[in-house]
């Protein structure tokens, strides 16, 4: 979800460079760490597909607090264990939004639901950065 998330926005808004930073960061998110931390950003958006336990593509801001030490996402490693290190390295704001996906399984492409859902979690970012 997160990496197709990506694509959308560079494609529509090219230009954004000296605002804000898109990282596809696959399933290796702690491959990324480091970029991350050496652009001092102010926040750090996470969207991944998460099992929360809602219906195929509803969206939550997802507390870290509220994720377990184990992944429920669809990354090996941690995402709390992720978003703690950034937390500790950095001063951003860190926030996950998670997409309830139909499953996890990294073949199955994305449901109706939840490429609507991404449908609307773009258009939503285009407007709160005023890009769009």
């Amino acid at each position: 979800v997160g990496p197709e998330l990506v694509d959308r926005l560079k494609s529509q808004i090219p230009n954004l460079k000296s605002q804000i930073e898109l990282i596809d960061v696959g399933e290796v998110p702690e491959n990324y760490l480091e970029k991350i931390i050496q652009s001092r950003p102010d926040t750090i958006l996470l969207v991944d597909a998460v099992d929360f336990g809602g219906p195929p593509g509803e969206t939550e801001l997802i507390e870290p607090e509220d994720l377990k030490g184990g992944s429920f996402s669809t990354h090996n490693a941690s995402l709390k264990l992720v978003i703690d290190y950034l937390r500790s390295q950095t001063e951003a704001t860190v926030l996950l939004l998670g997409i309830q996906p139909k499953n996890l399984r990294m073949d199955s492409g994305l449901s109706k639901p939840v490429e609507q859902a991404l449908k609307t979690v773009e258009e939503c970012l285009i407007r709160c950065m005023n890009l769009g």
